[in-house]
């Protein structure tokens, strides 16, 4: 006979889910493979984890240090010949082989080429989760092909030489909407010129509230990715986005209910009224 207590604590675990995790060695940085991985690990378990590229070129040296640390799976691909990718190729070809073992829940795909656009689509089709990863370069195609894309800047380290250089590598179209990470957030108009898009966020939260205009923060979270899969309030300057909200107190009212029969506490929040 099973324990109860045991049964409760099965039941009260997260399912994890397990992803297969594959690298284009030519379109990613080993700086942000340890953010990366540590990211992936908040939806699930990295069951596989390989990476795609030729490892005999001086571009790719890079990777040789942290492949071991991290247990990733090196595919070595050389160059059939000057001008095409043969490693796109290897990479779609071995995701299609995992997907037909029906052994995952997820991928996350590691690029910032345009050319995973079909397989992320492909992937979606079978019902599992495409979690998507590249730089801001990354063509808008491929970013809303993916359930969630996370903008690689967010998970690089800062240290104190490069804290005010990190932005200034972001695209200037995205510059507007993003506030220095490294500093200390200011929500005054004067000193944080770069404002969140109102529109965006009332959008999503009109489709997550209730008839009394509150939504569970969870859930406008959840519409926030839906909406927009690259969505990530790092690229705002806030860890959480509670903390988004919490610091733009002239758009949002927040409200703290106590769950019944728990100790735990819930946030909600709706839109401010004029």
């Amino acid at each position: 006979m099973i324990s109860p207590r045991l049964v409760a604590k099965i039941e009260s675990e997260e399912p994890k889910l397990r992803l297969a995790v594959l690298i284009d060695v030519d379109n990613a940085s080993a700086s942000v493979i340890e953010g990366l991985l540590a990211e992936i690990a908040r939806f699930g378990e990295a069951t596989v984890k390989r990476i795609y590229g030729d490892f005999t070129s001086p571009a790719s040296s890079q990777w040789k240090k942290v492949l071991n640390k991290n247990a990733i799976k090196p595919v070595q691909q050389f160059a059939y010949t000057t001008g095409k990718n043969a490693t796109d190729s290897t990479l779609i070809i071995e995701a299609m082989d995992l997907l037909y073992t029906r052994r995952f829940d997820g991928f996350c795909l590691v690029s910032s080429d345009s050319d995973f656009t079909g397989l992320a689509l492909r992937i979606r089709e079978e019902g599992l989760t495409v979690l998507g990863f590249g730089e801001q370069k990354t063509p808008e195609a491929f970013r809303n092909a993916c359930h969630k894309f996370i903008f690689t800047e967010v998970l690089r380290p800062i240290t104190s030489q490069d804290s005010v250089t990190s932005v200034a590598s972001i695209e200037a179209t995205q510059v507007k909407n993003i506030a220095v990470m490294s500093l200390p957030i200011n929500t005054s108009s004067e000193q944080n010129p770069n404002k969140i898009p109102c529109d965006f966020f009332l959008q999503a939260l009109d489709k997550a509230c209730d008839d009394a205009g509150w939504a569970n923060l969870a859930s406008f979270g959840s519409y926030l990715s839906k909406l927009q899969p690259d969505f990530d309030p790092r690229l705002y300057g806030f860890k959480k986005l509670s903390d988004l909200v919490k610091a733009n107190a002239d758009i949002f009212q927040l409200e703290e209910r106590s769950v019944h029969g728990s100790s735990s506490k819930v946030l909600y929040v709706r839109a401010k009224k004029a």
